[in-house]
Order: structure tokens, then sequence, then C-alpha cells
């Protein structure tokens, strides 16, 4: 007997899947176990794989059709077993449908022109014709078209009689270039499900969460030399992020107003620390977990973020992967930012920007010398925290970047 196959709910807030792949086609037999297709969500394009046995006898959702969760995606049953019953009783709307024997074909971009506005140009007489039919021109507008690859008999000439002179010619050409250089082009491609989700929570937490911004300047200096003695031990490798996702680990465990959600009715303070660690991908961004982050090492952070951030580029990211952070943290300082201020993830209370570092002129010890100053800047849910907590972690965090061996207590 037939089954219904339906789009999968891959994550929390997946309302709708994209079919990035199929498979397999209609007329495959399927067994337990076997991948049907790649479903693109809200986070990641994952693999889908069949719970049941049969014969492929209908695609509900072409390769790059979107349709709602639960919606049929395929319809799995015996060979030759009529399904059309089953399709039209069903009372979940199936988005994009296409026919079984040819799944949708992939969205080709276009690529529109439009046709720039003429600009009005001297009047001139079109160039008349002499009487055994060839163009009057003079000599040096005849040699100049020649040189140009104009051709003669388009120009309109504005000599006595219509005759082509070289002005005329000049102006052709001129107007040919610039009639290609000032087209208008664009293209349009579609929406991703990751980028209408990273568009959609973005909105709700600028607009709802109302934002406010600290800003502070960190001496780097201890921090470089101990990240070069940790990276000169066999086996090991730290980043700079990996140090500040280490210290900020620390400081929320002493700040745990920062380590805080908005949670409508209540304000959730948090006794676990999970740092969220934002990835840039392809189609947007992703922030999966480092979890229990206060209770892990320099070089267990380092291996667990650079896990994140390879199958994040292979979109191999699991739900579990990404939910559950009570804290963000968004590098740009890797791509020449200086400084730089985010959108809250929520329901985290906070999120903290980090620059690159910079060498400046600092003052120590009453002397200007050369010192490298890194800028830290924290967005908080005003709602949950206030000037003087975010402030006061940002200072906690400052001292521990700056003295890197207080983190080894």
């Amino acid at each position: 007997m037939a089954e219904i196959v339906r789009m999968p709910r891959l994550s929390d807030t997946m309302t709708e899947g994209t079919v990035a792949k199929w498979h397999k086609k209609v007329g495959d037999a399927i067994s337990e176990g076997d991948l049907l297709a790649e479903i693109e969500t809200d986070k990641a394009t994952m693999e889908f794989e069949s719970f049941q046995e049969g014969v492929l006898l209908h695609i509900g959702v072409g390769e790059s059709a979107t349709a709602p969760v639960d919606c049929i995606l395929a319809i799995l049953g015996e060979e030759g077993e009529d399904v059309k019953a089953m399709i039209e009783a069903d009372a979940t709307p199936a988005a994009e449908e296409v026919k079984e024997e040819k799944p949708a074909a992939i969205p080709v971009q276009e690529t529109k022109v439009e046709t720039p506005k003429a600009t009005p140009a001297p009047t001139h007489v079109v160039a008349t014709k002499s009487v055994d039919g060839r163009t009057k021109a003079s000599p040096l507008a005849k040699r100049l078209a020649e040189e140009k690859g104009v051709d003669i008999t388009k120009v309109a000439g504005s000599g006595d009689g219509g005759r082509v002179v070289k002005r005329d010619v000049d102006n052709y050409q001129a107007h040919a270039t610039n009639a290609v250089a000032y087209q208008e082009s664009y293209t349009e491609e579609p929406i991703s499900q990751m980028r209408k989700v990273i568009a959609r929570r973005l909105a709700e937490s600028k607009f709802s969460a109302p934002h406010f911004y600290l800003s502070i300047s960190v001496d780097m200096d201890n921090a470089m030399a101990a990240r070069k003695a940790i990276n000169a031990l066999p086996d090991t490798k730290v980043s700079f992020n990996d140090l500040i996702v280490k210290a900020s680990a620390m400081a929320l465990r002493e700040h745990p107003t920062v380590n805080s959600s908005w949670r409508a009715d209540v304000i959730r303070r948090n006794q676990h620390v999970n740092v969220g660690v934002a990835v840039a991908v392809e189609d947007g961004l992703l922030v999966p977990v480092v979890r229990y982050t206060d209770t892990k090492s320099l070089s267990d952070i380092s291996a667990e973020v650079k896990d994140f951030a390879q199958r994040a580029k292979d979109k191999k990211l699991q739900p579990a992967d990404w939910e559950g952070s009570t804290f963000t943290i968004s590098n740009l300082g890797m791509f020449g930012i200086d400084e730089f201020t985010a959108i809250i993830n929520t329901p985290d209370a906070c999120i903290l920007a980090v620059g690159g570092i910079k060498q400046v002129p600092v003052v120590k010890d009453g002397q200007v010398v050369p010192g490298n100053v890194m800028k830290l800047n924290l967005s908080c849910d005003h709602r949950v925290v206030d000037g003087a907590s975010g402030a006061a972690f940002l200072n906690t965090l400052k001292t521990y970047i700056e003295n890197p061996v207080t983190m080894l207590k």
C-alpha cells in the first residue's frame, strides 16, 4: 500500500524547505535508509533518508522548489499503484508540485538589460547618396571611419547637402561607445531559505530588543606573546578568537546578568555558559555553539571551533550544533575591520563584536610607545542588561585578555 513521505521539519525554526537535489527518480526501488534527497532548511542543506521501502511513485516537490513542512514530498508504494486519489485527498497544500516524470528544472538567473534613454544629439541631415548610390563623405571622414570600423553608410552627415565629415564620424563613434558604457543592467537570484530566516530573525531582534552599545579598547601585547608561546608547543594551534572565546566564557561566569535572555514573562539567568561563534558561509551566517565553554581548555575550544567552521562550510551542521547559545561572539578582525556593532542573536541578551588588532601609539609609564590594540563592542538588550552590568562584564573580559595567565586558574 502506498505511503506518503512528507516534507520533514529539520530544525525548530523551519516552516518550509527547498529540495536542493533529488538522488532518486520516479520508478526507482527504495530501501529503508536510502538517500532520497538533499533538503535546504533555514540553517543548512541536509541529507534526507527514507524511513520506508517501496517504489518511488510520485515526486511532490521538484528540485529548487519550495514547499511547507508536512506537505507531500514523495509517495512510495508498489509498482504501478495509482496514487492520484491519495494526492487529491491529502489536505496539506503541496507548494510547487511537479509532474512525476519530470522534476522541476533549476530556475535560470536572468540578466535584464534596460535600453538606455536616447541622448538628444545635434540635428543632422541624413547623408545623401551620389548618383552611383555611394554615400557622400569627405576623404578624411572615409579614412577615419575605416580606421574606427564605422559603417559610413550609417553615419548622418552634417556637411553641405548631407555630406559626412570628420566630426560626424567622431560623434557617431562616441555615441555608440557611451550607449554601451551607460547601459543599466542587473541580475536577480532567488532568496535561499537561510537568507529568508536570517532576514526575519535579525529584523525581529533589531526592532523588538532595545539595543544599546558599549565599547572598550584592549591592550593585546600580552595576548600576542601568550599565543606565540602556546603555539610553540607541539601539535598546538590557537587563534586570537579562541582566546577571546575562553576569556568571554570566564567573564560570563562572573557576570550572570550578561549570560541571560529575555523570555517574555521571565528573564532566564543561565547557570551554564554556551558561547555561540558566528561563522560566515556562502548563504549567510551560522552560529554553532561551544557548550560549557568555561570548562574547556583553549586547545579544546580551538579544535571545536575549527570543526564547526569546516562543517558549516560543507553544510554538514546539525540542528543540535546551533541551538542553545547563551552568548554570541562575532569576529570580523580577520577581514580587516577595526570595529563594528552587531545585532543580538536572540534570545541571547548580548553579542560581542570583535575587531582587528591594530598597531597604534599608546602611553605606558608616561612614555608614548608602539602598542597593539583591539576594539570590542558589546551589543546589549536593555530589557535584560543595564549599562553598568555591561560595563562591568567588558572590564572583566578586558582583564582576562590582557592577562592571559589568569585564564589558567
